[in-house]
């Protein structure tokens, strides 16, 4: 049994389609050729037992037969009349009895003057009329009764009129066979049409199984899951066929908790852009489009199928996050400015010191790299007192070196170095946190005089311990309760991010951040971070 359904279940989408429609269609054809079959056999012989029975009481009126029965005697006349009636109506034979059962005509001209055999007659020398089917010197006949009456009232007889069943079973046969051919030509043809509906529907279907389709559904909704930009896709009509998790979940930030799947991508993204994709069947990109508040920055390109725009698809990616990776990107342009700065300065130096050989000033080339040696060693030595990592060192320094020449007095302190980081991925994170605090703090004091930045370093217990201290005017009361907030901020449009990285970052480090601020005091920034390091 189990081999029988696997290897049944090997079968293709179009023997499935051809063998089920075959079999409902022969089904469907026997059981209806069966009934009519059995209604038709049965109407036939209604039609025989109505002839009989008509023929049956045509003789029992007919004179000659009704004075021949009253004579007494044999009647020549019943004979003749009777014969006559029977080659014109296609009947066996025609009995005509007296009521001593005693046949006065019969088709066999011998048996006249006989008794009628078959013991069915009974009933009608009772003055009924009826048909039965009763074997006789004939054979097995169908046969029908109906008693002779004279003009007194008088019974004096009976008729019967007799077909053969062979006869019978011949003409029942004949109509069945009509039904039978029509069922068979019906069959013929359901499994033709079968046959053709099996080969459209997979040509429909590009030639794939079902498994094949449900394996490339589970594929597309894997790959729209996978995507982290919002996709929107509408039918011909403009009505939300498709929208993947991102989608939702940026719809959801934008208000709209509704499922889009079946809206009107007009009334539910309060814009006709993309249902007029389906007009002018052009693609648009990186259009703004303000959704309930959200500025989302939207691709639309209409989906062309046999030259036939049958829809439009759109991507959505909220503006905040792309500016944010600006500003991440825009963080390793200055990184690499503030490197290029470091060799051409460099390089400058070198051409001092090369200077100095050739002139063979040994004293001052001397006392020029004593300097060199001594700026050096107080920019790098408070670094690298307190930060073991040399990612995490290299980037503090490169803040360094980017404030101070600025203008700006930074100051590093620390009295448990901080050892290199185990979890290299978590370097990321870090310099995410330190880059944004510091860059803050640096713009805090970009209006004083007097610009001064403190940082505190420690690794204590397990954790990383972070504090920059500016000088600045500090933060607004009104302004203290959302500089976690995305988009919070007050240095102009397409800003107040970078405090909103930071607490991202912190989430996926499990860390916290204090803050304490005083308005023309300055601000001091605490963070606590669980660190996992080794010593170097």
């Amino acid at each position: 049994m189990k081999g029988f359904f696997h290897k049944h279940k090997t079968l293709k989408l179009q023997t499935w389609i051809t063998l089920l429609v075959c079999l409902v269609i022969i089904v469907a054809l026997s059981v209806t050729g069966l009934l009519i079959g059995r209604d038709t056999s049965e109407k036939a012989r209604e039609t025989l037992e109505d002839k009989t029975m008509n023929i049956a009481n045509t003789v029992s009126r007919a004179p000659a037969v009704i004075e021949g029965l009253a004579d007494g005697e044999p009647s020549k006349t019943i004979q003749s009349y009777t014969l006559d009636v029977q080659a014109n109506t296609n009947v066996e034979y025609i009995v005509v009895m007296d009521m001593h059962h005693i046949r006065q005509s019969h088709p066999v001209e011998e048996r006249i003057g006989q008794y009628f055999v078959g013991g069915d007659e009974d009933r009608a020398f009772r003055g009924e009329r009826y048909t039965s089917v009763a074997e006789g010197t004939l054979g097995e006949s169908l046969r029908s009764f109906v008693p002779i009456w004279n003009e007194n009232g008088e019974q004096i007889g009976v008729v019967s009129v007799g077909i053969l069943l062979d006869n019978v079973e011949s003409v029942v046969m004949k109509q069945q066979r009509m039904v039978y051919l029509g069922t068979g030509a019906g069959m013929l043809a359901g499994i033709i049409g079968a046959v053709l509906l099996a080969r459209r529907v997979k040509r429909t279907l590009h030639g794939l199984e079902p498994n094949e389709i449900a394996q490339l559904l589970q594929e597309r909704e894997a790959m729209l899951a996978s995507v982290r930009e919002g996709i929107v896709a509408i039918d011909d009509t403009g009505t939300i066929v498709v929208a993947n998790d991102a989608a939702k979940e940026l719809f959801r930030k934008t208000g709209l908790i509704k499922n889009p799947i079946g809206q009107d991508a007009e009334s539910f993204l309060n814009s006709s852009s993309l249902k007029q994709v389906l007009t002018h069947q052009k693609a648009e990109f990186d259009q703004e489009h303000i959704l309930n508040g959200v500025v989302l920055v939207e691709s639309r390109v209409p989906v062309i199928i046999n030259d036939q725009v049958v829809g439009a698809l759109a991507t959505f990616r909220d503006k905040s996050e792309l500016a944010s990776l600006v500003e991440q990107l825009t963080g390793a342009k200055h990184y690499a400015e503030t490197l290029r700065e470091k060799t051409h300065e460099f390089m400058n130096k070198l051409h001092v010191m090369s200077a100095m050989v050739h002139t063979e000033s040994y004293q001052e080339l001397k006392d020029y790299i004593k300097q060199i040696s001594k700026a050096y060693q107080q920019e790098v030595g408070s670094v690298s007192r307190v930060v073991k990592d040399p990612v995490l060192a290299g980037f503090l320094l490169n803040k360094l070196n980017h404030f101070q020449e600025r203008g700006t007095k930074v100051k590093i302190n620390g009295n448990f170095p901080l050892p290199i980081l185990k979890d290299t991925e978590k370097i990321d994170a870090l310099i995410t946190i330190i880059g944004n605090l510091s860059d803050n703090a640096y713009e805090a004091i970009a209006g004083q005089e007097d610009k001064r930045i403190e940082m505190t370093i420690n690794y204590i217990d397990g954790y990383f311990h972070f504090m920059i201290k500016d000088n600045g005017p500090g933060i607004s009361e009104t302004d203290r309760d959302h500089i976690f907030s995305k988009g919070r901020s007050t240095k102009g449009e397409n800003r107040g991010l970078g405090m909103y990285l930071i607490n991202k970052a912190l989430q996926e480090l499990n860390g916290t951040i204090t803050v304490r601020t005083e308005e023309e005091q300055g601000t001091i920034f605490k963070v606590k971070i669980p660190y996992e390091g080794e010593k170097a």
